[in-house]
């Protein structure tokens, strides 16, 4: 703790706002897009409280961007700068966060950190299960020492509750902690939880387009696309849904994790759906790790059933819904029994939501770009629709009581082994509903579909006593 002495010669007559220390605390920013005006940015770096560095490192060699260190050539542009007058070069890679090129600069939070505040407090009353609390009790143990974990849960098994204890212990320690995920729509619904879950504690979510928030957030949900705007800011690092699309193939997505964290903070991965290559990691690198093979509520997974639908495509572009589709679908609208239609590609999509408007004026259709997709799925929640029809853009984090699934097209490439258990894993997650219908609708079963069925089956076996994960 610094005293007024020390206090005095730090600010040489600069008064630290509040604001702008809370906003730029563990962030790396461009210069020139500060939500703050230029002349005070300047006094403030003048003052020493900012580090400025240029965005893109433009060696002989090779390019780095500072933000999202990119390093792939392919993924940067030369262009004629109007703002410096000469040759510059952008880099493509994050663009989406606003165009950073040779001649930007970066300012970095050099001043003091904000207060960590004192009144955390954990409101979650819940009971966990044995396997919840011995999860819980590992990944806390795991953490305090600085060791990365692995929570390997399954779809439904309550894994977002088993982090809270972990999260308390941290925020109640000064720390600040960070739940990123590679979805959009997994923070949207995480948000809401952590917040009634953490009544005491400033928290922030961010991803594209979301709202401006205020003070200093010492528990953030975010996007990992948001990460490229973080550097060192966190003491914890979870990272949710760790097997998704993007982060998997995005090796900068990656970076940005490792880049946000402090640099001995520890990171707890959470899947249902583990990757090989974290699974390796566990072994070769000595992670926690801790498995919750059975559901919260105690009954076991619903199994997807396999159905023929050949030439779908076809009829859909005839202006026909699939005979054995319509049925399901009318089944579901007449028992009022809220359901998902995932579609291998928007096209697809797009082409049989006006059919299936003939059978519900209130069907409708979500994907990656729609701006209305957290207005939808709400609807969907609140019983406003019958259904929606998707891309696997809601293949995780979203939780729909006594939803129906099913798939069109479930031997098309994008519907990996773990996509489809994730997609299975909607449904089934309310105690008062803990089974539903989960259909494969399929041109030729794929080795991706016999293993996501396979696992489901192991896990509800491990699950009521036959046997271990290996």
């Amino acid at each position: 703790m610094l005293n007024h002495q020390s206090k005095r010669l730090q600010y040489k007559g600069l008064l630290i706002e509040p604001s702008i220390q809370h906003f730029f605390s563990g962030r790396i920013w461009s210069r020139e897009t500060s939500p703050f005006p230029q002349e005070k940015i300047n006094r403030y770096i003048h003052h020493g409280y900012f580090r400025v560095l240029t965005a893109i490192d433009n060696k002989k060699e090779s390019l780095e961007c500072n933000r999202c260190h990119n390093k792939d050539k392919r993924r940067y542009v030369y262009y004629e700068c109007a703002r410096c007058q000469k040759i510059c070069v952008y880099c493509r890679h994050c663009i989406n966060m606003g165009r950073l090129s040779s001649c930007t600069e970066l300012i970095i939070w050099n001043g003091p950190q904000p207060k960590s505040e004192k009144r955390h407090r954990l409101a979650w009353e819940g009971q966990f299960t044995k396997a919840q609390q011995q999860a819980s009790e590992e990944l806390s143990a795991s953490l305090q020492v600085n060791r990365h974990h692995l929570l390997h849960a399954v779809c439904g098994a309550g894994k977002t509750e088993v982090l809270f204890t972990a999260i308390y212990k941290a925020l109640s320690e000064g720390k600040r902690v960070c739940v990123a995920t590679p979805r959009t729509d997994v923070v949207l619904e995480l948000f809401p939880r952590l917040q009634q879950a953490f009544p005491g504690t400033r928290i922030h979510a961010l991803y594209a387009n979301s709202p401006s928030q205020h003070g200093f957030g010492q528990l953030i949900v975010t996007t990992t696309h948001q990460l490229y705007r973080f550097q060192e800011a966190f003491d914890v690092m979870i990272v949710d849904e760790a097997d998704a699309f993007p982060y998997t193939f995005d090796e900068a997505l990656q970076k940005a994790v490792m880049k946000a964290k402090t640099k001995i903070a520890p990171i707890a991965f959470v899947t249902a759906t583990p990757s090989q290559s974290i699974l390796g990691k566990v072994k070769s690198e000595g992670w926690g790790y801790s498995f919750i093979p059975k559901r919260y509520h105690g009954f076991p997974l619903p199994v997807p059933r396999f159905e023929a639908l050949w030439s779908y495509s076809k009829q859909f572009s005839k202006g026909k819904i699939p005979k054995k589709l319509a049925l399901w679908t009318m089944k579901r609208i007449e028992k009022q029994e809220p359901f998902l239609i995932f579609f291998p590609t928007v096209n697809l999509m797009e082409q049989a939501t006006p059919l299936f408007q003939r059978l519900h004026e209130g069907i409708t259709s979500v994907h990656a770009e729609d701006d209305e997709r957290k207005e939808k799925v709400l609807q969907l929640r609140n019983e406003k629709i019958p259904g929606l029809l998707t891309t696997t853009i809601l293949e995780r984090g979203i939780t729909i009581k006594n939803v129906h699934v099913t798939v069109i097209g479930a031997e098309s490439k994008i519907f990996t082994s773990g996509a489809l258990i994730q997609i299975s894993g909607r449904v089934g997650r309310n105690s008062a509903f803990p089974d539903g219908d989960v259909i494969f609708f399929h041109q030729g079963i794929t080795v991706e579909m016999d293993e996501a069925k396979e696992e489901i089956e192991r896990y509800n076996l491990i699950g009521f006593g036959g046997g271990s994960y290996e």
